[in-house]
């Protein structure tokens, strides 16, 4: 029998190389081909690297490489880099005006660290037929800039996608934007995904687009995901829509096709049969959600206003300002240790890492910041919750050598100097939403997160935002209160909240 898996240490010895131009990142890409792995926010590298599904010679951390995030209007089109995290995604206003499919599948993915984190061309390339982006990618009829040392060329998001986990990538190629053509006039659109739970990868999804000319559907869009080897798309319940006006007998007529057309199987998360239902049941209600949004004009990109204008959004996909010798690409051996600089709580660390050492076993066992704890070790508890630039992330996913230079907070360095406690952690006591206090560190740093991004939450937004923080105790009400709580009070003027 296998022994099993130590979710908490890296086994697999590899190579770290850390480019600081794109040329350098393919030029590295090209020397190693198929045994070398691109890490970008590393939710899904580094869980497979844990659990010993991958072994490449080298992982080349592309993610201090300028240039690849970000989200830019072009010629009647929208460039999103590849770097550009799935929360950037969400919550950008131009997305949400002209692609709100595309925002909803984001809303939709996973939790609020992973998607701080995760970005989509990490998402795209991991050939998932469960992504929740690729299907309301292709559409809105993306297309894929893919890059390698001799060539550029674009690729149809449609066409990527290969089978479960292959996609078009040749070797030494690197995925570096996505190109979104602006909808046509009269275009509606929408994103409905079924999961077991919260945060869960989808038993099926879909993205539901048309085109309304008048009473009649002038073109149209049916894309699943979970329900085929690859993302899918049907044509043949798309060709009963075109031309046609649109009506519930024509809706039903078009899901019952969809739900006959797709290939699905059973497995841990559902049955064949669940997920015909499902395709049917999303199908009629998307087609209804999108000829109702086909109507509506396409408001202006104003953006959600309970977002802080001071918030961590504002400056997601900036990374740390290199010095000129940190210019040349870094290399760091197998079982090689080199120091790196950590600014935690406010302080200057310097500590000597190697390449698997990862940022969490550095802070509690090099720092002594035990707060942050051990869970399940792959992104799915929440526990190891800290803040690295002010952003929510899981410190069992990312790599020490990565953090260098960046600034991270913990639950240790929530507290004031002179001992105050900050207003959450006051909130947590008043509320008793401590219990068995496992939790509570990463519930407490997720939640401060919240409160920098949203001036004043509801409890929807709460319940939302923690959804990746897991209560051992399932005490969540009381959790929730503390949140709403904290937030009254840091929202309140600080000669009637006391707020420090």
């Amino acid at each position: 029998m296998n022994e099993m898996t130590n979710s908490h240490i890296l086994v697999h010895e590899f190579v770290y190389l850390e480019p600081r131009t794109l040329e350098a990142a393919l030029a590295l890409l090209a020397r190693y081909g198929r045994r070398a792995r691109p890490l970008a926010g590393g939710t899904d590298l580094l869980v497979q690297l844990k659990m010993e599904r991958l072994h490449p010679e080298a992982v080349v951390n592309i993610g201090k490489v300028p240039g690849l995030a970000g989200i830019e209007p072009r010629d009647n089109a929208y460039r999103v880099g590849a770097l550009t995290s799935i929360r950037a995604l969400r919550t950008d206003p131009s997305i949400q005006a002209y692609y709100p499919a595309l925002a909803e599948a984001c809303r939709a993915f996973s939790t609020t660290q992973i998607q701080y984190m995760g970005t989509v061309g990490g998402n795209l390339c991991n050939g998932s037929p469960a992504s929740d982006t690729a299907p309301a990618l292709i559409a809105y009829g993306a297309e894929l800039d893919l890059r390698d040392v001799a060539r550029s060329r674009r690729l149809a998001a449609e066409a990527f996608f290969l089978g479960p986990g292959q996609t078009a990538l040749q070797p030494g190629e690197l995925l570096t934007g996505v190109i979104l053509p602006r909808p046509r006039p009269g275009t509606g659109a929408a994103f409905l995904k079924i999961s077991r739970v919260a945060a869960d990868i989808a038993k099926a999804n879909a993205a539901i687009l048309l085109v309304r000319d008048g009473e009649h559907v002038a073109d149209c869009r049916l894309v699943y995901g979970s329900v085929a080897p690859t993302p899918f798309r049907a044509r043949h319940a798309e060709s009963l829509l075109i031309g046609r006006p649109f009506s519930p007998a024509l809706a039903t007529e078009v899901a019952h096709a969809a739900a006959e057309e797709i290939s699905p199987i059973d497995d841990v998360r559902s049955t064949a049969w669940y997920r015909r239902q499902a395709v049917r049941v999303m199908t009629f209600d998307g087609l209804h959600m999108a000829w109702q949004r086909s109507m509506q004009p396409i408001p202006s990109p104003a953006g959600d206003g309970r977002l802080r204008q001071s918030s961590m959004l504002n400056n997601l996909e900036q990374a740390p300002a290199a010095s000129p010798e940190q210019e040349a690409a870094l290399a760091l051996a197998p079982g090689e240790k080199r120091p790196i600089t950590l600014w935690v709580n406010g302080r200057k660390h310097s500590v000597w890492v190697s390449p698997t050492d990862l940022l969490l076993n550095v802070l509690r066992e090099e720092l002594a910041l035990t707060g942050t704890k051990y869970g399940c070790g792959i992104g799915e508890c929440g526990a190891c919750t800290v803040q690295m630039d002010g952003r929510p992330v899981l410190a069992c996913l990312v790599l020490a050598v990565a953090a260098d230079g960046h600034q991270i907070v913990t639950v240790e360095g929530l507290q004031a100097p002179d001992g105050t406690l900050h207003p959450l952690q006051q909130a947590f006591i008043d509320h008793a939403a401590v219990q068995c206090g496992y939790c509570t560190p990463g519930m407490l740093m997720t939640a401060k997160s919240l409160l920098a991004e949203v001036a004043s939450p509801t409890e929807d937004d709460v319940r939302d935002y923690l959804k990746g923080n897991l209560c051992r105790c399932t005490g969540y009400a009381r959790i929730i209160r503390a949140v709403l709580g904290a937030a009254e009070q840091m929202s309140a003027p600080p000669h009637a909240a006391g707020e420090r």
